[in-house]
């Protein structure tokens, strides 16, 4: 019996370690697959023109310079329109966490009536919106037109981040900790402030870096609202203009950027974009483990 119980263990634990082994393949392999095509493009920033050109640039540069990137830190509109994607940047993310945290703590708070009906009625805008013509009419209405609320405002809330941190709320907090609160004489405010907030740093970090990178990438409104006011112009439209200017035969934007080479010039210019809120995720990472996780598993 001894041998037999010994004997069917062994089996199981080598059929345990080849999944073991089969799982970690496939996330190294899927990690390289993102990671990769990064690398190839940073090679490509930093190496001469002449080996892009030729093809000739994979995953490390070839003639290495930086000329490409001492050609664009010498345009100021690139470093004002970085300014302007920063400020916009850092208020897009107040605002988005400000009415997130609004709206997802009443509708997770059960003695909050009618919160299912609001809570679909948010649902719904996930699946159904008015289209890029009606929004464009909307914010030329209110006067919105070339000025930096136009990007701010318009997509400051998220339906999808509020369903998160409304789960995460609804599951993290206990119960018991908001009725002791409420012996204590604690109204919706005080209990909002010191207990639920405090408790729910890792979803807020989480949600911040949702908000944070979706309006550092976004391009496509400024290019819709930001006609006349180049000053204005974040630095994904910047970006934009100047890989489409290296494309083609005609003037799209005032710079002092020239390259022989169009494909360097996208190539700093993507690492050039994407550095910047790269440095930020280093710091919002163990929150972000924990955030993504909240809610997942029921006790």
């Amino acid at each position: 019996m001894r041998a037999t119980a010994g004997g069917s263990a062994a089996p199981h634990k080598a059929r345990v370690d080849i999944w073991e082994f089969l799982i970690r393949f496939v996330l190294i392999l899927v990690s390289l697959v993102c990671l990769l095509p990064f690398i190839h493009v940073v090679s490509k920033s930093l190496s001469s023109d002449s080996f892009v050109i030729a093809n000739k640039v994979f995953l490390w540069p070839q003639g290495f310079t930086i000329e490409a990137y001492k050609k664009i830190f010498a345009d100021d509109s690139i470093l004002r329109s970085l300014y302007i994607t920063v400020i916009v940047t850092v208020l897009f993310t107040i605002l988005g966490m400000i009415l997130t945290i609004c709206a997802a703590y009443p509708l997770s708070r059960a003695q909050f009536k009618g919160r299912r009906v609001i809570t679909f009625i948010f649902l719904f805008t996930m699946y159904f919106s008015g289209g890029i013509i009606p929004d464009y009419m909307n914010i030329n209405n209110l006067g919105l037109m070339d000025t930096i609320w136009s990007l701010v405002l318009p997509l400051s809330f998220s339906a999808f981040n509020l369903l998160i941190m409304k789960t995460s709320l609804t599951h993290g907090i206990p119960v018991s900790l908001e009725e002791s609160a409420r012996i204590d004489g604690a109204g919706h405010f005080r209990i909002l402030f010191s207990i639920v907030l405090p408790l729910s740093k890792p979803i807020m970090a989480t949600l911040a870096l949702f908000y944070a990178v979706g309006r550092w990438n976004a391009y496509q409104d400024a290019l819709f609202y930001i006609k006349h006011e180049t000053a204005l112009r974040p630095l994904q439209l910047k970006l934009y203009y100047l890989v489409i200017q290296a494309s083609e035969s005609f003037q799209l934007e005032a710079t002092t950027v020239s390259l022989s080479n169009p494909e360097v010039l996208k190539a700093s210019v993507v690492v050039f974009a994407t550095l910047p809120i790269l440095c930020v995720y280093p710091f919002v990472q163990k929150y972000f483990v924990q955030g993504v996780m909240l809610g997942a598993v029921k006790e």
